[in-house]
């Protein structure tokens, strides 16, 4: 089907949108794209039968995990409110970071972290792409010591102390605790080959942050995302949960 033409009024107020509006007007054959990437899921977790609801779409994962990242919240609230002091004393700004990531489906949701980087790190991002060190024109965006990150953001990135704030977006339901970790970029930047990725809720950890973490390219972890959906199943969740704080000790790719 052909985009519809836009006269010149309506071509200059989508122009003026904001960049995430216009990515969440995705087009029909964007769409149609997204649908056709979910054949992973065609199978139920307990039944096995076709059509069925599989492991990583099912209310048994959703509410486990809801309830498992409300408990380590309620627990980790003296971890949650000293680092909050450091940031807060650490540099001007706000404590936390909200960033629009890409989840399932390719929908848009906020994302919240601690802020580990100056106020201004989006203005200076073009201007330091040049040090991707997946190459400047990667739809990935990673920096060896980046001149951007605070000193207790170093810190607490090396630890991952910086994600625990996403056990808010556990318990609202935008992300899981196991699952492909959500893109800060849209949909529309995915290759074909890349959309099954989003058949799935993103998680907090998964088989790219016990395999690598940022040391692989996207097209490496999307690999290993496939492998998790392929795999899925409450054993490979318990299993890459137990792996997960011995990598975080390590430190292995964190950046």
């Amino acid at each position: 089907m052909n985009a519809p033409v836009l006269n010149p009024s309506e071509r200059s107020l989508e122009q003026r949108a904001p960049v995430h509006v216009r990515e969440k007007r995705s087009d029909p054959e964007q769409r149609q794209k997204i649908e056709e990437a979910l054949w992973v899921h065609n199978r139920g977790w307990i039944t096995g039968r076709r059509g069925g609801r599989p492991w990583t779409l099912s209310r048994t994962k959703r509410y486990a995990e809801a309830g498992i990242a409300l408990v380590l919240l309620v627990l980790l609230l003296p971890v949650l409110l000293g680092i909050a002091v450091l940031v807060k004393l650490s540099s001007p700004g706000p404590v936390l970071f909200v960033q629009r990531r890409t989840g399932y489906r390719g929908r848009h949701f906020n994302m919240f972290k601690f802020r580990t980087m100056v106020t201004n790190a989006e203005e200076l991002k073009e201007s330091l792409r040049h040090l991707n060190k997946h190459g400047a024109d990667a739809i990935d965006f990673k920096i060896d010591n980046d001149p951007r990150v605070t000193p207790i953001g170093r810190w607490l990135r090396r630890t991952s102390l910086d994600e625990l704030p996403n056990l808010f977006n556990v318990v609202r339901g935008d992300m899981r605790l196991i699952g492909p970790r959500p893109t800060s970029f849209g949909a529309s930047r995915y290759d074909t080959r890349h959309l099954s990725r989003l058949s799935v809720y993103p998680g907090i950890t998964g088989l790219w942050q016990i395999s690598g973490r940022s040391d692989i390219d996207f097209d490496e972890r999307v690999k290993l995302d496939m492998d998790y959906i392929r795999r899925q199943g409450p054993l490979l969740d318990l299993l890459i949960l137990l792996k997960t704080p011995a990598e975080v000790l390590r430190g292995h790719g964190a950046s």
